[in-house]
């Protein structure tokens, strides 16, 4: 067969194969055949100096292996193709290498044949003589050209050195290294470096270039390389091993000391199990509680459940939980109070800026109880805008009284189980939020702060406004039933302070038990005050900052409330300052400058464009202002009437007003046209007239029952011609005979038409009251003009008419 044919298809027939195989390829004086059958190997390749049992695959290796086991010579040649699965190898997967090797004790079992492979000598590939399974081959044999160079025994030494320190490392080498012993002569060089290659774990292609190597000083220096590696695998995982065992070892002594341990304690009876260490604890804790005797029972007859209980059983964790929870009520402890209203007026003027009616109020009230020496079933409701101070208020009233303080949002709560507990039936149950308020400040006396009652929810889990009447009811709050503990608890020492932002929303019956206090919006000199004394420190403190650094006048601070922070709260004035802040300490990290002064020219760069403008109030003949009462404090509302034509009489309301505003337009409308000759309307003016009453900026809604005289004003100003007082407001609502009627938000609306400018204010004579009541730096340069009725306003409005 030529070269060309190498390439060329299988051209021998198994009769050929089978008569070559028998009598062509083994000669009597022959050691080993120079065809050989292959059979690939995927894992490592096998070397001249190596014994090792194989397994391969009967259905697709079974064949050859047949007929290598009936040859005379039991030769087969062994290459390295790597993980190849053995229906895709082809001929051009082999390398042009492999060893040849003798099989012994061939086992046949199920799929699957066993032999021993000895390994005899390396072999390259001439020709392919069958290139399908059985794969024949003709091959030459590779023998190392003898080389007894120093180099080369010098490499021997220290391949045997190497192999001496790798075998305490791995007894399993010790092993290999007899098999090895017993067949080759120690000093041989080439067996040597295949020997220290097989016994290596380096990957098949890194060994396959050490069977390719035929020079054996070549071969050494590489197999050196790798026994170097294979001896720092093997340190590694043999340190691995050693930090292993002695945990295992620490973990076994520890074990075994416990147990000898639990043996001494219980010959000696001072051995607890869990069970036992657990109900000492809830016995310990009830030594120091005044549990109530109803409680006590129920207590009790669930710690004798416990003790019969098995630690496994599902109710035991269920009776734990249930214990650990009914301890942890602080029965019968109360924290003492102090009632010193010096000391009481002293915190919140420390706590607050302004809000002297409010502090007043809850001075009032805290002298009540000290007069009593007791604090005891109240609840404070306070109602105001966002950011004026509610939840801080809460916290200074605990501050004061020196209790401790426990605060939970209602809103948006949909389920009164978090009021009341569920019920122990269910799977993670657990007590109501005032049941955790106990456990966590310990004492049975605290301040909760109910935030947004007024958010409060319903769903078809209940209505935890409904489960609030008891808690909050103080004739019945001493015996409130938490489903949980289904024990009463006496919530009648608990002082509840409860948050809304309007009382709209809130049940009447729940309304009804609570005392309320309103806290209006902040005037600028009040938040000038709260932001120099307590909220620009604090932006100090949180930007690293000190004062020194960034300095900031009480003329900035105005300008920045009158542009950018009009609401009644100081929640977005905080903001800003934040907003400034930050912006100074990129400056001052950009620019390496650590100190800035924030002035009426920069405050722009900043903050950007101021949001509100300097308002004027509108004037001219059909227009009044108004005042109006909204959730974020009071606001000025100018009301314009407007003849469009006298061919047909008509009344046209524009504004988005609702309901309740309409009906005051139409009254103020009735009014008017009721009472012409009694103000001097001519009398063909409104029955004749269509008119037009529009309330300024549309998109946003109104309604209200305050702007009756404002309207009124406003059409008999249209029909007189004549322009109404200049800078004046008015409000309170109009009957049809002419009874001005109480509105209420008067602090609002007053610090609204202060912050206008507006220096003359037409009140309700029933609101004089509540304007007395106001601080005197809220009603200072305000001349307010009082009216019963409709003409004590007109008198006001047109007083040279």
């Amino acid at each position: 067969m030529t070269d060309q044919d190498t390439n060329t298809p299988e051209i021998l027939t198994d009769s050929e194969e089978e008569q070559n195989a028998r009598t062509g390829l083994v000669l009597p004086h022959q050691a080993l055949p120079d065809k050989l059958y292959l059979i690939p190997v995927s894992n490592r390749p096998f070397f001249p100096a190596q014994v090792q049992p194989l397994v391969f695959s009967t259905q697709e290796w079974g064949e050859t292996l047949h007929r290598v086991g009936q040859s005379p010579h039991k030769a087969v040649g062994l290459s390295f193709v790597g993980r190849i699965p053995g229906n895709e190898i082809t001929p051009d997967d082999f390398p042009r290498v492999g060893c040849v090797v003798k099989i012994h004790n061939i086992v046949s079992d199920n799929d699957q044949v066993q032999f021993i492979a000895l390994g005899m000598q390396r072999f390259k590939i001439r020709q392919w003589l069958r290139r399908r399974p059985p794969y024949l081959v003709q091959v030459e044999y590779m023998e190392p050209p003898e080389d007894n160079s120093d180099e080369v025994k010098a490499y021997a030494l220290a391949l045997i050195q190497a192999i001496k320190e790798l075998i305490p490392l791995n007894p399993l080498y010790s092993e290999e290294l007899k098999n090895y012993l017993n067949r080759f002569n120690p000093r041989d060089p080439s067996p040597l470096a295949d020997f220290a290659a097989a016994i290596t774990t380096a990957p098949g292609q890194e060994l396959q270039e050490v069977l390719e190597t035929i020079t054996v000083q070549r071969r050494m220096e590489k197999v050196l390389v790798l026994i170097r590696k294979e001896q720092e695998v093997a340190r590694l995982q043999s340190e691995i091993t050693d930090e292993v065992n002695r945990k295992i070892s620490n973990h076994q002594r520890e074990f075994f000391l416990k147990e000898q341990l639990k043996v001494i304690q219980k010959e000696l009876g001072i051995s607890k199990d869990d069970r036992t260490a657990e109900i000492e604890q809830f016995q310990q804790r009830l030594a120091k509680l005044s549990v109530p005797e109803a409680a006590k029972r129920k207590i009790d007859d669930e710690l004798q459940k416990f003790s019969i209980l098995e630690t496994g059983s599902p109710e035991y964790a269920v009776c734990r939980n249930y214990l650990d929870w009914a301890t942890s009520v602080p029965w019968g402890l109360f924290s003492r109070d102090n009632l010193d209203l010096p000391h009481a007026r002293t915190v919140l003027n420390s706590d607050h800026d302004g809000l002297d009616d409010v502090k007043n109020r809850i001075i009032e009230f805290l002298a009540v109880g000290a007069y009593r020496k007791e604090i005891a079933g109240s609840i404070m409701l306070l109602v105001g805008p966002p950011g004026v101070g509610k939840t801080s208020i809460g916290k200074s009233v605990a501050k004061a009284l020196d209790r401790k303080f426990y605060r939970f949002s209602l809103g948006g709560m949909r389920d009164e189980a978090e009021i009341k507990g569920h019920r122990r039936t269910y799977i993670g149950a657990l007590p109501g939020k005032l049941v955790q308020a106990f456990k966590e400040v310990e004492v049975s006396n605290p301040v909760i702060m109910l935030d947004e009652i007024d958010k409060i929810g319903a769903s078809f889990r209940g209505d935890p406004a409904s489960a609030l009447l008891e808690v909050l009811d103080p004739e019945q709050n001493a015996e409130f039933l938490d489903h949980y503990l289904d024990m009463r608890i006496d919530l009648s020492k608990v002082l509840f302070i409860c948050t809304a932002n309007q009382l709209d929303t809130i049940p009447g019956p729940l309304l009804d038990r609570m005392d309320v206090i309103r806290l209006s919006g902040y005037i600028t000199e009040e938040k000038v005050a709260i932001a120099r004394n307590h909220l620009w420190p604090k932006q100090l403190q949180k930007g690293g900052l000190a004062k020194s650094q960034l300095r900031l006048s009480d003329s900035v601070l105005r300008k920045i409330i009158d542009g950018y922070a009009r609401e009644s709260g100081v929640r977005h004035l905080e903001k800003l300052l934040q907003k400034i802040i930050r912006k100074v300490v990129v400056k001052f990290l950009e620019n390496d400058e650590n100190k800035l002064t924030v002035t009426a020219k920069n405050l722009e760069d900043f903050l950007g464009a101021p949001y509100f403008r300097p308002e004027k109030t509108m004037a001219g003949v059909g227009v009044v202002t108004g005042l109006a009462w909204t959730a974020m404090g009071g606001a000025t509302l100018p009301v314009e009437a407007c003849l469009i034509h006298r061919q047909k009489p008509g009344f046209k309301l524009t504004g988005k007003l609702g309901e309740v505003m309409k009906e005051s337009a139409e009254i103020s409308y009735s009014y008017a046209v009721s009472h012409a000759k009694k103000f001097a309307i001519p009398e063909d003016f409104l029955t004749t007239a269509f008119i037009h009453l529009h309330v300024p900026e549309g998109a946003t809604p109104k309604d209200g029952p305050s702007a009756g005289i404002t309207m009124t004003t406003a059409l008999i100003s249209l029909a007189l011609g004549i322009q109404p007082l200049k800078n004046m407001a008015m409000t309170g609502e109009l009957t049809l005979t002419g009874k001005v009627l109480p509105v209420g938000g008067i602090r609002e609306k007053v610090i609204a038409a202060r912050r206008q400018g507006i220096v003359t204010l037409v009140l309700p004579e029933d609101n004089r009251r509540d304007f007395d009541e106001l601080p005197e730096y809220i009603r200072e340069g305000i001349t307010v003009h009082f009216a019963r009725e409709y003409k004590d306003v007109y008198k006001v409005a047109f007083p040279e008419n």
